[in-house]
């Protein structure tokens, strides 16, 4: 049956591939972005853009709404400023977007809020589930905060869920195009020790979880969406260089990294054991489990 599904953060890398899956489904969709209206018709397809949220102020509703927005946390090195402005495009946004939709004529039957792995903070080699305790440090403050604006709306009868997702791989787009043209040429390699954990996962999955959340009834709360076979970045950095047909011999060392990004290196240095323990509990099959084939297609023409 078609539903009438709000997208904040439908134009980044995760949000245009949910609209092409979405509509694909028959949805009417609307996309929450700056960009202009042309753009995101661009990117996202035949949905109707916003570039306020209060402009849905007392609205008839919408049935599902998806939280992605999100300025990118490795854009810029972190400054107090930029922290504050991550904290705004995630935190401030999901703030404005619950107190919108408690005016709606029809409250949705669901939220389906972005979140971070990132929430864990620097778990070494533990093994992370949903229930492991988090280590306290800017992402976690972060996803924290995130997730408690998005949770606010369960004290009106919401159902919501909260996608930690991991280091996203696919085509086009996202961390994965930063490192490619760096191994293509020869210069890749792991960075630290390489002994850190990255919890990745392919965007396809992603999108699937994300509809998951919303067709099964039952699903609410935090869900690690990442892949089953988490791998260290030594691990990750060989297997794309071997997809690539490189080699990977030009580790980035932890000083370097350290004094030319600042305490952001945190994001490269350190990482979680992360398992989707609840989606496998819950019945969820993942199109690529394992790094080999998912960097394959990510890296295609």
């Amino acid at each position: 049956m078609s539903q009438r599904i709000l997208i904040t953060g439908g134009t980044g890398f995760i949000g245009r591939a949910l609209c092409k899956e979405l509509l694909a489904k028959g949805h009417s969709l609307t996309v929450y972005s700056r960009q202009k209206p042309e753009v995101v018709t661009a990117v996202c397809g035949a949905v109707e853009a916003t570039a306020d949220l209060n402009l849905l102020k007392a609205h008839v509703g919408f049935d599902v709404v998806f939280n992605l927005a999100g300025e990118g946390i490795a854009d810029k090195r972190w400054s107090d400023a930029r922290k504050q402005a991550l904290l705004d495009s995630r935190v401030a946004v999901t703030q404005t977007l619950v107190n919108v939709i408690r005016t709606w004529r029809n409250l949705p039957g669901v939220l389906i809020s972005g979140s971070a792995v990132g929430y864990y903070g620097d778990q070494g080699e533990r093994l992370v589930t949903e229930d492991t305790p988090p280590h306290p440090e800017f992402t976690h403050k972060l996803c924290a905060d995130w997730e408690q604006a998005a949770l606010s709306l369960e004290a009106d009868a919401v159902r919501t869920c909260l996608s930690r997702t991991g280091v996203v791989v696919g085509k086009g787009g996202g961390f994965l195009q930063r490192m490619v043209l760096p191994f293509k040429l020869g210069l890749g390699g792991r960075l630290g020790s390489g002994r850190q954990y990255m919890p990745w996962v392919h965007r396809d999955d992603v999108v699937a979880c994300l509809i998951w959340m919303m067709e099964s009834e039952q699903a609410e709360g935090p869900y690690n969406v990442v892949s089953p076979a988490p791998v260290t970045n030594a691990e990750f950095t060989r297997t794309l260089a071997e997809v690539l047909h490189r080699p990977a011999l030009f580790p980035a060392p932890a000083p370097v990294l350290k004094a030319v990004l600042g305490e952001m290196a945190g994001l490269l240095l350190t990482g979680q054991n992360a398992v989707p323990a609840r989606l496998q509990a819950e019945g969820f099959t993942f199109r690529y489990p394992n790094l080999k084939p998912a960097l394959r297609e990510s890296v295609s023409r």
